[in-house]
């Protein structure tokens, strides 16, 4: 019999998707790996880095350095989850979450879902000496869930990651944090090394399963919008028709028939544009649904990283409320400590001030005895 609810990974909150903070999720220890401390290898990859819509996330999973290639490529034919059609990769996820399959038995993962909420208030700082880059905050995602793999208990000795820039120094400053394990930063590491692969289809299956829970609160609150309009629609019609008859004239109600299926028709064509996509800039569909979907005000909901261009420019050029923002001064008034504790010159001694001698006031001379 099918299943009638759709399946949802433990590695979504939607409470927490919906509020636009990040989460991250540890799945179970096998425990045999923690008892026997079996060496592992671990693969790192990342889902939803470019798109506009909904979050970026970071997976990453673990097994015995042994069963990669038997378990992961050979037996269940893992590879970059971009080659897999979103069916197997649904597949593939469920058995990871399933008791007493072969996968759950011998495998973890971790995951951590970076909102857009939180990578566009790091990119969006005001003082660029504090801006929170994408890099960056990839960087610090990929080593906290290693980190954590780590304190659980697992004994990972081989690391492989798909890079982010160069792969030599981005390997470099994983092996500053990681000394004792063995580091491969590659290029498409997705499709060289199964653990990688396996990675990369918990993160696309994750990110995807989220943009369905992110869209689905969004239609809710469209559909409620829209019985809220018509409602107010048909009292308004009452109300004109009450009027007309109060006149002694013909009841307008058959007359606004056609008017009515065009705002039918016209509710159809909204429901037609929420279909965001793909959410990448890229994508016809996603720019459409951002266009006709925009706050002029807040713009969007949860689902969208106002850092990227797509969403600013839209926001700057399609209407929305142009806010200024005051410049920040910070930088340009930054005072030394010392300030706080001199004695205040007038404007032409300012140059011949001794610090030091005016740390605890000026000196006091001899007329002063």
């Amino acid at each position: 019999m099918a299943d009638s609810q759709p399946f949802l990974p433990p590695t979504i909150s939607p409470p927490v998707l919906l509020s636009g903070a990040s989460q991250t999720y540890f799945s179970p220890i096998p425990a045999h790996l923690v008892a026997d401390n079996t060496p592992c290898c671990l693969g790192v990859d990342e889902a939803g880095r470019g798109p506009v819509l909904g979050p970026m996330v970071y997976s990453a999973f673990y097994l015995p350095l042994t069963l990669s290639d038997p378990l992961l490529k050979q037996k269940h034919s893992f590879d970059d989850s971009k080659v897999l059609t979103p069916a197997v990769r649904l597949s593939l996820m469920k058995d990871l979450c399933t008791d007493e399959t072969e996968l759950h038995h011998n495998c973890g993962y971790a995951t951590s879902s970076l909102s857009p909420l939180s990578i566009s208030s790091g990119m969006l700082k005001a003082s660029k000496s504090h801006m929170y880059n994408l890099n960056q905050q990839a960087m610090d995602a990929t080593i906290a869930l290693i980190k954590g793999i780590y304190e659980r208990g697992v004994n990972v000795t081989d690391i492989f990651i798909d890079t982010i820039g160069q792969p030599a120094a981005y390997q470099k400053k994983l092996e500053r944090v990681f000394p004792t394990a063995k580091i491969t930063v590659a290029k498409k590491a997705d499709s060289l090394y199964p653990v990688v692969s396996a990675a990369s289809v918990v993160a696309k299956v994750t990110r995807d399963i989220a943009l369905e829970v992110l869209w689905a609160d969004r239609s809710k609150q469209m559909r409620k919008r829209k019985r809220k309009d018509e409602a107010a629609r048909t009292e308004k019609r009452a109300k004109l028709d009450t009027d007309a008859m109060d006149v002694d004239e013909p009841s307008q109600t058959q007359g606004e028939s056609p008017e009515g299926e065009n705002e039918e028709e016209e509710d159809d064509k909204t429901n037609e544009a929420m279909a965001w996509g793909s959410g990448y800039p890229s994508d016809s569909k996603c720019v459409t649904w951002l266009k006709q979907n925009m706050h002029p005000v807040f713009g969007w909901g949860p689902e969208c990283r106002f850092s990227w261009g797509t969403a600013k420019d839209m926001l700057e050029t399609k209407g929305a409320v142009k806010v200024d923002w005051p410049e920040g001064e910070d930088d340009q008034e930054t005072q030394k400590l010392t300030d706080f504790f001199m004695t205040k010159t007038d404007s032409s001694e300012d140059q011949n001030v001794d610090e030091l001698g005016t740390w605890f006031g000026t000196p006091a001379g001899v007329e002063c005895f």
